[in-house]
């Protein structure tokens, strides 16, 4: 494996797991008071755009990180929309 496909899998990995302990909370709790709306919406609009881009490039760490990141963005989106 190369040292940047690894780089970027390592990458990915940090990021996407950064999402985690919001999304458990988000789902535990229900409260989105503290996220903004406009800022999710835009976020996992471009992280959808980001994972798209991923596909097309065949770009493997990209687009699995942003699949996973999709997920739990969507997920917290979702919450603050039905929570607010």
């Amino acid at each position: 494996m190369k040292f940047t496909t690894l780089l970027g899998l390592m990458a990915a990995c940090l990021t996407t797991i950064s999402f985690i302990p919001q999304a458990i909370k988000t789902i535990k709790t229900k409260i989105t008071s503290g996220i903004s709306l406009s800022m999710y919406t835009v976020f996992t609009i471009g992280t959808l755009l980001w994972l798209l881009y991923g596909l097309f490039e065949k770009d493997v760490p990209l687009a699995c990180a942003n699949a996973v990141t999709l997920i739990f963005a969507s997920i917290i989106l979702a919450y603050k929309i039905r929570y607010k």
